[in-house]
């Protein structure tokens, strides 16, 4: 992924309170749009590492579980 696009998801988020981070999230969700999977992956990637062993494990596991249905 190209670090300009890092640094402007995370310039375009940084200072966002929660309610408006999940805004963003579920925006770019409901969109379905193939353009904003960048910018979710730029987010996740920020979870995970600042994500404890323990809440990698727990998003692991959601995650295979998501994947069975």
């Amino acid at each position: 992924m190209d670090l300009n696009l890092r640094h402007a998801v995370i310039t375009n988020v940084s200072g966002n309170s929660q309610s408006e981070l999940q805004d963003t999230i579920v925006d770019a969700i409901q969109s379905g749009e193939e353009k904003m999977l960048p910018g979710l992956g730029v987010l996740f990637e920020i979870i995970w590492q600042n994500a404890s062993q323990e809440e990698k494990q727990e998003m692991l596991s959601t995650l295979e579980q998501g994947l069975k249905k």
